[in-house]
């Protein structure tokens, strides 16, 4: 079997990349396997884990595009508006898939990932933008966010 190009190998790499945010986003990191991302890419499960041998390795790899995802729908004009936008994201499945994202990562002790940008991300553009106010903001958001996603987790106890 002849070698494969760097450019060919990078193109490999970046689709099963994009593959595996659209799968993050839509049905989950737990959920999300080497089974699904061949089955969406037509690449085997043994070429995806040639690329990637962790799956961590592809929170290491996305971190910065899921953050950036993240904060490019918040809008950091003022107070208001970044609550604003940040209860209007929620709303969005995709930005609700970053933030379980975010708390199910709080508790990890991988060595692979240490850190999540997403949330510090926003502090940070809070900070630069709205100062200390800003920043305080957010963190009582991601507050907001855990207590509203945990509600929506439980089942409703019937009446």
């Amino acid at each position: 079997m002849a070698k494969r190009s760097r450019i060919e190998t990078e193109q490999t790499v970046n689709q099963i990349l994009d593959e595996a945010l659209k799968q993050i986003l839509t049905i989950g990191f737990d959920a999300m396997s080497y089974t699904t991302l061949s089955t969406a890419t037509g690449i085997s499960r043994t070429g995806i884990s040639h690329h990637f041998p962790k799956k961590t390795e592809f929170l290491v790899r996305l971190d910065h595009r899921i953050g950036q995802l993240f904060v490019d729908a918040l809008n950091f004009d003022s107070i208001t508006s970044l609550e604003s936008s940040w209860k209007q994201a929620l709303q969005l499945t995709e930005h609700k898939a970053v933030l379980k994202l975010f708390f199910s990562l709080c508790g990890t002790n991988s060595d692979n990932v240490t850190y999540f940008k997403a949330m510090n991300s926003a502090q940070k553009l809070a900070l630069l933008q709205l100062g200390e106010a800003g920043e305080k903001c957010v963190a009582q958001l991601i507050g907001h966010s855990a207590i509203t996603l945990l509600e929506n987790a439980l089942p409703l106890e019937a009446a």
